[in-house]
């Protein structure tokens, strides 16, 4: 295995809250609101449930992929002034495509180290606004000359380097692993399944925080709000998540000729966003989510993406010091089911330890906000099972993998 990649350690980092909002299908409920909306909802949220002073934070850190929204620019300054944190407070953007999240909970650590005691990490997708757009119409159009207006979000899934799709990068995975249409299917039913049961037993309920229409005041400045459509009150569960079986998923068209990759067995394109509170484990008042120990990030070939995953946990277990046997649970993002069957079967990981909730293929993958949820849901589990080491991990886009190794604060040996 190579030890190329970067790798952090952190010490006495701790997650002290989290929460996201529903998933919310493409098109649905969320659709026209937003993601700095999103995340303002979810950043009072995450304060309020941890009993915190919005005074207190010292850095807001905040990510989204698309830009939305005419302020785009603006998202991370406008969701922390709007959660209430002081404005001495300064902001900062990141982005790490799909693994955002994670990237977010990365600095606010590597921040604990320059003097921060508090960070506010907001993580906010709107993929129903991804707009339609052009790059070329700046000076005008000239006669006969093609007009460029394309739609963004579809663009996106395409790297021009190996000229390739993302769905190409899965396909390319299933043929190199030996995957058929019909284990990628059954995997991607799994993932319905547990999702549906997750629900039925109310488990996720913790972590949500409902919509509704709402107002955010801020003195002296313009409000901002939450409008839901016509006829929608409040938006309370995740809507992907459906009853199917395999001859359903076996009856959907692949994307690409001769591949396995179907929109039943991808991840669901949805909206939605997460907030997380990062602070000092011994300057915590009250018991803490987890401990964030550690972060690998790594480089992959981008027409195999989507393994980027296991050299990213391989790195992040070989630099601490520790074997896939000591974790007791994983979450990796489902971007697609051949994805993540290939990252499984490259560790020799038994699926008894992975999503055991569901994931992106039931729940959604809001791109920027994925991570945070990952961990959360992670976290959630670990404490729940009485289990110590958790790992995190997703695929980039372009070819990266990055991974988090967490901790139960409340794990008894």
């Amino acid at each position: 295995m190579s030890s190329a990649g970067q790798y952090s350690s952190f010490s006495d980092v701790a997650i002290f809250e989290a929460l996201r909002t529903p998933w919310v299908d493409l098109g649905g409920a969320l659709a026209q609101v937003s993601p700095i909306d999103l995340g303002i909802k979810v950043g009072r949220e995450v304060l309020a449930r941890a009993a915190i002073d919005p005074s207190s934070v010292d850095s807001v850190l905040a990510g989204s992929m698309a830009q939305a929204s005419f302020d785009a620019y603006l998202l991370p300054r406008h969701i922390g002034l709007y959660s209430g944190v002081p404005q001495e407070t300064p902001a900062l953007g990141v982005q790490r495509i799909c693994a955002t999240g994670f990237e977010l909970l990365r600095q606010a650590a590597r921040q604990l180290d320059d003097g921060v005691q508090l960070a506010l990490c907001v993580a906010a997708e709107s993929m129903s606004r991804n707009p339609i757009a052009a790059y070329t119409h700046r000076s005008g159009f000239r006669l006969g000359a093609e007009v460029a207006f394309k739609d963004f979000l579809w663009e996106a899934l395409y790297d021009p380097a190996p000229g390739v799709d993302m769905i190409t990068t899965a396909d390319n995975l299933a043929r190199r692993h030996g995957l058929s249409r019909e284990e990628v299917d059954r995997f991607a039913l799994d993932s319905h399944q547990l999702a549906l049961q997750a629900q039925a037993d109310g488990w996720f309920e913790p972590e949500l925080v409902a919509l509704g229409n709402e107002r955010f005041e801020l003195a002296g400045y313009q409000p901002r709000s939450i409008q839901l459509p016509r006829g929608v009150d409040r938006v309370t569960r995740d809507s992907h998540p459906r009853p199917t079986d395999l001859d359903t998923l076996g009856r959907l068209r692949a994307v690409h000729v001769g591949g396995v990759q179907t929109a039943g067995n991808s991840c669901a394109v949805v909206d939605g966003a997460a907030a997380a509170l990062v602070g000092r484990a011994s300057a915590a008042r009250r018991p803490v989510l987890a401990h964030l120990l550690a972060s690998a990030v790594v480089g992959v070939a981008p027409e195999f993406m989507g393994i980027g995953p296991a050299p990213a946990i391989q790195l992040l277990l070989q630099r601490s010091g520790m074997s896939l046997g000591e974790i007791g649970l994983l979450e990796i993002n489902e971007a697609q089911a051949a994805q993540v069957l290939a990252v499984a079967q490259a560790l020799e990981l038994d699926g008894d330890r992975l999503n055991r909730r569901g994931g992106s293929i039931a729940l959604g993958h809001p791109l920027a906000a994925t991570g945070l949820r990952l961990v959360l849901t992670l976290a959630r589990q670990l404490r729940e099972g009485n289990l110590r080491y958790g790992i995190a991990a997703a695929c980039v886009g372009g070819g990266q993998g990055m991974a988090l190794l967490i901790e139960n604060p409340a794990y008894q040996g």
